[in-house]
């Protein structure tokens, strides 16, 4: 698969398309693909550079964030890091615990969807036949004052996705020829889960009874050769039967574009919508710099409003993030274009709204791979992460009217050159 990771000849036709994404691969009819138990299995390969995530993000009814995060990194000829993070922030009291650590003694389970270290365990479980055919318990022990304990549920109604059908769902793949990549992301989602457990602070423990969603992404690449910059939504609410909105977006660095090196900057969306605790759409969208996109019945949009620049990170902050997705409808019952759209206000940079931190990326990064990657001199990835109120607006086909959903969203914005 990287048997041309390394090499300098250029392609045939220096102007051939080198970024191959998976936004625009699949009809609009056909984006949804239901993911498999093979899709969530571990990779956790050792040769190439390739880092592996799988993360849990939950929100409470009273706006409590708390996600957890494995982070499989290989880089080259180096044995595999494995990382736990963990990050528990609550907007009533602004308190803000985060936690990242070299994890010991790791292994994958014998499905390859379960895995454990001495500081965690991740135990996949299957309930076939049930409202909840799908469940992760997960527990850990990152720091002496720090101790979590959840179990997460997916409901049978709110299927598991990719981006299309088969081996290629879920894929974008890097190099001019796909089928042979020089690099390939991909993503799979639960779009909606139940949590119940709790976490100890040092030494209190603290209820968490709330929804959330899981993502299981890999990159097969260096990450300062996959992308330029990186957004990320994820709204829950218990309203309307319970709603849930997620946005995975990043735009390419320069050198991969759609007439090869030096037409990058293409950005590729991929959402869904669950209503009613029911996978209502499932979205993606591409952009490509310079191009007017043509307004069809499926969007995956993230827009910066008001940007104004942050001498802390060098990088011009949003002030108002925009969100809009629309798709066919996934439930049989309500044929037609499901849509919705949501604003945020993230405030000023004197004065911001709902902020988390700023993650100085290159201070959380394994030493071994901040070796490997070649950022540009000066360069400094910033991660901001939020989390707001929110009223999400949904129009169900055949309506003209939009109801709203109030909940609370968490967002990410992740500059990187």
């Amino acid at each position: 698969m990287f048997s041309s990771f390394f090499s300098t000849s250029p392609p045939i036709d220096p102007e051939a398309p080198n970024f191959h994404p998976v936004s625009s691969k699949f009809k609009d009819t056909e984006l949804f693909g239901e993911l498999t138990p093979k899709d969530t299995e571990l990779l956790c390969t050792s040769s190439g550079f390739v880092t592996e995530t799988q993360v849990f993000y939950t929100i409470t009814e009273d706006g409590l964030s708390v996600w957890c995060q494995l982070i499989h990194s290989s880089v080259g000829v180096w044995y595999p890091t494995i990382q736990f993070t963990c990050k528990i922030f609550d907007p009533k009291t602004q308190k803000h615990t985060w936690k990242s650590i070299n994890v010991t003694n790791f292994t994958a389970g014998s499905d390859r969807r379960s895995c454990k270290a001495d500081e965690f365990t991740f135990t996949y479980k299957e309930k076939s036949d049930s409202d909840y055919p799908e469940s992760y318990t997960i527990q850990a022990n990152p720091a002496p004052d720090v101790q979590l304990f959840l179990e997460v549920s997916r409901p049978a109604s709110a299927s598991g996705w990719k981006i299309g059908k088969g081996d290629a769902g879920g894929h974008s793949h890097f190099g001019p020829d796909p089928s042979n990549p020089e690099g390939y992301v991909i993503h799979r989602f639960w779009p909606m889960y139940k949590a119940s457990g709790h976490v100890v602070l040092g030494g209190q423990a603290t209820p968490v009874e709330g929804q959330g969603m899981f993502v299981h992404a890999i990159q097969g690449m260096r990450p300062n050769l996959v992308a330029a910059s990186w957004n990320f939504a994820h709204f829950q609410s218990w309203e309307l039967g319970g709603v849930s909105a997620i946005q995975m977006e990043f735009k390419t660095t320069d050198a991969y574009g759609k007439k090869g090196a030096g037409s990058g900057g293409v950005s590729v969306n991929i959402g869904s919508l669950v209503v009613g605790r029911k996978l209502a759409a499932v979205t993606a969208e591409t952009r490509y710099p310079g191009e007017t996109t043509e307004e069809g019945s499926v969007k995956c949009r993230v827009t910066h409003l008001k940007p104004a620049f942050d001498a802390h990170t060098s990088y011009q902050k949003p002030g108002e993030i925009s969100y809009e997705w629309a798709g066919p409808s996934l439930i049989t019952d309500k044929p037609g274009t499901y849509k919705a759209s949501l604003n945020v206000d993230v405030g000023d940079v004197e004065h911001p709204k709902g902020l988390i931190e700023k993650v100085d990326v290159l201070a959380e990064i394994p030493k071994v791979i901040k070796l490997a990657v070649n950022y540009v001199a000066g360069t400094k990835p910033f991660i901001y992460q939020w989390i707001n109120p929110a009223k999400l607006s949904i129009t169900e086909p055949g309506s003209e009217t939009a109801v709203e959903a109030s909940g609370f969203l968490y967002n990410e914005a992740t500059f990187i050159s």
